[in-house]
């Protein structure tokens, strides 16, 4: 079955946030940064079942990103996988607790 991908506007903010924070290091890091969250984000459209539920109802899960330290969250439902925050792995749960 194949879902439709929702990258909800709080998620496309900390994405953002994370880009002109990276770009002052380096155009080229944030280019591998924005690379990484959407390989990220494949992974959760192709198998969302093989990352972490973090709770049931709605259900919540979360896929991580190889190189840098953030994690997606995205809601799975039966027609569609809706990314919620994309946050970096500092950022206390509440975070996203707060978005769903």
């Amino acid at each position: 079955m194949t879902r439709r991908l929702i990258i909800r506007a709080e998620a496309e903010a900390d994405i953002t946030e994370a880009v002109l924070w990276y770009q002052k290091e380096s155009s080229a890091l944030a280019d591998e940064f924005i690379a990484e969250v959407r390989a990220a984000i494949e992974r959760a459209v192709q198998n969302p079942f093989a990352h972490l539920r973090l709770r049931r109802r709605p259900e919540v899960r979360r896929v991580l990103t190889a190189r840098f330290p953030y994690r997606a969250f995205f809601v799975l439902r039966p027609d569609a996988i809706i990314v919620f925050r994309v946050l970096h792995g500092a950022r206390h749960d509440r975070e996203w607790k707060k978005s769903v």
